[in-house]
């Protein structure tokens, strides 16, 4: 892993606009970072994310997040060919109770 917003540079601001850039690292922002390409972001910009963090850590990240739209989390299921069950708000929906039904 590279330091001090070097990813950051390369993504669309808009994403991050909560953020002070001049008190965040690539490093100790990573969840977020992941958290926000993947369920904003671009094809390319998810790549760059991938080449900067490698995908395991990737990975790992978006598996153990505790909230994905249900698109994203099909999406991110079908390009890393992971088990929808494999992610942790997806065992999390699936353990609430259903009102209406």
């Amino acid at each position: 892993m590279n330091s001090k917003l070097q990813i950051l540079e390369k993504l669309n601001h808009q994403y991050f606009w909560d953020i002070d850039f001049s008190e965040s690292d690539d490093a100790s922002s990573s969840r977020l970072i992941i958290e926000r390409v993947y369920s904003l972001g671009e094809i390319h910009e998810m790549n760059q994310v991938i080449q900067f963090y490698g995908e395991k850590h990737v990975i790992d990240v978006l598996s153990s997040l505790p909230y994905m739209d249900s698109k994203t989390l099909t999406f991110i299921s079908k390009l890393f060919n992971k088990p929808l069950k494999e992610f942790r708000c997806y065992k999390r929906k699936q353990s609430k109770s259903q009102h209406w039904i």
